[in-house]
């Protein structure tokens, strides 16, 4: 069966972390569909079509998906579920939020944070804050994922993925958007940045 990897993005703009998260898909398996999962978010199905290795593009648009709350994009992932043996992100603080329940209402265990892939049932994973590598073997029928993005590079443009829509689940109700508060920088985020230097006081001077 495919894999559906949740696409990250801001309705607008598609995440490198999705691309990044696609080449760990595709070590996986070949069918990869991407769930783009939101409101009024053309503009970043139409960005998830180009990326080489998708087979097909999911848009599922619904003002209950419109702000990343959990448990509406759990419930449609769920939904979706029974097509697929892969469901897999990028270990994001949005799909760290939702795959634990996906997981949970499949009743299956994460594999969380791989950062290889050696077949499509075995990855390797860090654990003790880094200072060992965790090889896991997955044992369930289907397998629920997030990716340390960092470990992949991301896929290329090129393809031209077909579009399909999908309905929103039910919504749950167990919780609403009240509003956003988010911090602004010039910077660009840490796993997206093409270089980062690092050294504290020692450098003291953006000159050093």
């Amino acid at each position: 069966m495919a894999i559906l990897l949740l696409a990250e993005h801001d309705n607008t703009h598609l995440s490198d972390q999705t691309a990044k998260a696609l080449t760990a898909a595709k070590q996986i398996g070949a069918d990869v569909h991407v769930l783009v999962a939101g409101s009024n978010a053309k503009a970043a199905a139409d960005a998830a079509t180009k990326l080489a290795g998708v087979t097909k593009v999911l848009v599922a648009d619904d003002a209950s998906l419109a702000n990343n709350l959990a448990e509406p994009l759990a419930a449609l992932i769920v939904s979706l579920a029974p097509a697929y043996d892969t469901i897999i992100a990028a270990a994001t603080s949005s799909a760290k939020n939702v795959l634990p329940r996906v997981a949970a209402l499949l009743d299956m265990a994460q594999v969380s944070e791989i950062v290889e892939v050696i077949s499509p049932d075995t990855f390797k994973r860090p654990i003790y804050a880094g200072n060992a590598i965790q090889t896991v073997q997955a044992s369930d029928a289907k397998k629920v994922i997030t990716v340390r993005t960092a470990s992949f590079a991301a896929a290329g443009e090129g393809g031209s993925a077909p579009v399909e829509s999908v309905a929103a689940a039910a919504n749950p109700g167990l919780s609403t958007h009240v509003t956003d508060a988010l911090s602004s920088s010039d910077r660009p985020e840490l796993t997206s940045a093409k270089i980062i230097i690092s050294g504290g006081r020692a450098l003291g001077s953006s000159e050093k």
